[in-house]
């Protein structure tokens, strides 16, 4: 990660707190530039350190990577084997440049079906990096948007059958809760890559309000320029949760802090 310095934005629109990205694309990047087998997965885990590197210099608060989705278990066993290869690297690469700049790493998704290896170098992270207090870095791993409100009402259930808690008493807050990433802000930007024009199951709860950008660009592509475009676009959306044009205009600027919304 190259050396980091924060970037004061002089700009009226505040950024988004937490970004979100699908990175789609690897396979066809590797096709499209003859790499070989696996290749297009390299490239995409080279491609990471950038935008990581400018969400901290920008003031991004949370970014959050879509790395393994529930589905892709059904993917190729090689692909799997080697996916599950450049995630433990990963996390050896950046657990000491994480460290550093005082960013955190988190993990949501389904860990159970994780190489045990790979869970314990994940918790070891987490540890590792809890105090940084510049940004957080999570990665999606093992993960699915449907599966994350199954494990929260399963929690829920629990409450209810233990006595603790009555059915008339479940709220959206109660709700969200027991969601992964319940303590982090809600999802501002949403981007994917590569596209296609879906959320493959990602974050569905968390990122209900999010802006969503799609954009061609296939993810060993995106750079930090590529952000910083979607981060134009960002500043030119006007943010209402549910309120009219008119009241948004005639109010101070409506976030998911002063509304209420997770």
């Amino acid at each position: 990660m190259p050396a980091l310095q924060p970037i004061y934005s002089t700009e009226a629109h505040q950024l988004p707190r937490h970004v979100a990205i699908i990175m789609d694309g690897n396979n066809r990047y590797g096709k499209q530039h003859q790499l070989p087998a696996g290749g297009g997965h390299r490239a995409g885990k080279e491609a990471l350190d950038p935008i990581v590197a400018h969400c901290r210099r920008r003031g991004v608060e949370v970014l959050t990577v879509y790395a393994f989705s529930s589905e892709n278990w059904n993917r190729p066993p090689e692909e799997v084997d080697l996916l599950m290869q450049l995630f433990a690297e990963t996390i050896c690469e950046q657990q000491v440049r994480l460290k550093k700049h005082q960013i955190a790493m988190r993990f949501i998704g389904d860990r159970n079906k994780l190489p045990v290896a790979i869970q314990a170098q994940m918790q070891a992270c987490e540890q590792a990096t809890q105090a940084g207090a510049v940004m957080t870095l999570v990665i999606a791993i093992s993960y699915g948007g449907q599966w994350d409100m199954m494990q929260a009402a399963r929690q829920l259930a629990f409450q209810v059958e233990q006595g603790t808690l009555k059915a008339a008493d479940i709220t959206e807050t109660t709700m969200a809760a027991c969601l992964e990433m319940a303590d982090l802000p809600a999802v501002d930007l949403l981007i994917r890559t590569g596209g296609d024009y879906r959320l493959s199951n990602f974050i569905l709860w968390q990122a209900a309000y999010a802006e969503l950008i799609f954009t061609p660009t296939l993810w060993p592509a995106f750079t930090p320029d590529c952000l910083e475009a979607a981060f134009a676009e960002f500043a030119q959306r006007q943010r209402r949760f549910g309120q009219t044009s008119e009241q948004v205009a005639s109010k101070a600027p409506i976030t998911l802090a002063n509304t209420g919304i997770r």
